[in-house]
């Protein structure tokens, strides 16, 4: 993208103006007196584990895919009431997709297309383009399903909540407001999420960081319950032992509940 201005944060990652700008209209539109605010592109305070209403945003997910105009960065937005995730949508704006829900409604998918085949049978999960490139993904390349790399964990995680996809995970660390929106679709559809140690996500931490996390649908969980019983067994992926093991166990049609879904 020509007209994309790109600059350094203090810790290197990089940011647009245009994430700077959608936070500031994001905030402008949706806090009201009282409501905590945590974003990527805020600086964090404490203050919002005193709030009742707390928005957990990220403005821009996927910021290296946005500047190589690949059509895979997301806004990601969620509400938390009273200890709860409540409400939550996430939107594509390069192909005008959007997912959005509530616990009251489920999920809602709505306008444009979400460009993933699912026609070979297999299962499909969605891995991070930086962590493939890095190679941190080539053990599964054997394993009994599709691998598609792509941008931005909100979209990913949206994708599966929506149905397009089995699973997503990442095994490296991620902040609450990158996956806050997608646990909570995949809750409202009545998909799984843990973190990479085995437990149900919580949220308005006092240190929003997970070490890694693990989002499977309702149909997944089911479709990919033989590599999460051979990964249980398998000393190669000793390390996914804490969540491939309950996954493994859990029934298809038991949700497994995050302290922040209600």
């Amino acid at each position: 993208m020509e007209n994309v201005r790109v600059h350094k944060k203090e810790n290197g990652d990089v940011v647009t103006d245009a994430e700077l700008e959608a936070n500031q209209l994001l905030f402008e539109r949706l806090v009201e007196a009282g409501d905590g605010w945590l974003s990527e592109e805020t600086a964090d305070n404490e203050r919002r584990l005193r709030c009742s209403r707390i928005w957990l945003v990220d403005p821009l997910d996927g910021t290296k895919e946005y500047v190589a105009g690949i059509p895979e960065w997301s806004i990601s937005i969620a509400l938390m009431e009273n200890g709860g995730l409540v409400a939550a949508g996430i939107l594509n704006p390069e192909t005008d997709w959007l997912l959005y829900g509530s616990r009251e409604v489920g999920v809602v998918c709505q306008n444009g297309q979400a460009e993933i085949d699912m026609a070979s049978g297999e299962p499909l999960v969605l891995a991070s383009r930086s962590e493939v490139k890095r190679g941190e993904w080539e053990r599964f390349r054997r394993a009994p399903f599709q691998v598609r790399a792509m941008g931005s964990m909100a979209y990913r995680l949206a994708l599966v909540a929506a149905g397009k996809a089995d699973a997503t995970w990442t095994l490296v660390p991620k902040n609450e407001w990158d996956v806050a929106a997608g646990v909570a679709l995949l809750h409202f559809s009545k998909g799984h999420a843990l973190t990479t140690e085995g437990l149900p996500p919580t949220f308005n931490r006092i240190s929003p960081r997970f070490p890694g996390l693990v989002g499977v649908s309702t149909a997944g969980l089911g479709r990919l319950r033989p590599f999460l019983k051979y990964a249980v067994e398998d000393p190669e992926f000793r390390d996914c032992l804490p969540w491939a093991r309950p996954l493994a166990t859990l029934e298809s049609q038991r949700p497994m509940r995050s302290e922040g879904i209600s």
